[in-house]
């Protein structure tokens, strides 16, 4: 281990980081952040929910796996869509 001038340390020490300069309006933003994810989650969950509830009220496997590809034909269908709108 070599002796860095700049940072004397005991041998087997871990090197001392230099103070970071955090600038307390970088940070002014973080809750909205935090709430925005929050929701965003939510309401992803909400959506995934309500497909597994509906995959559950199938009566067997084969129409589970049926409704499974029609709503992943749905979600297709509707991407391309919006896809088409932002062009």
């Amino acid at each position: 281990m070599t002796e860095n001038p700049q940072q004397p340390r005991q041998p087997g020490e871990w090197p001392v980081p230099q103070p970071a300069d955090i600038d307390e309006h970088a940070y002014a933003g973080h809750d909205e952040l935090y709430v925005q994810r929050a929701a965003e989650r939510a309401l992803h969950e909400l959506v995934l929910d309500s497909i597994r509830h509906d995959l559950k009220q199938q009566p067997s496997p084969a129409s589970v796996r049926t409704a499974a590809r029609a709503w992943c034909n749905r979600i297709t269908a509707a991407a391309e869509e919006i896809a088409k709108g932002m062009r």
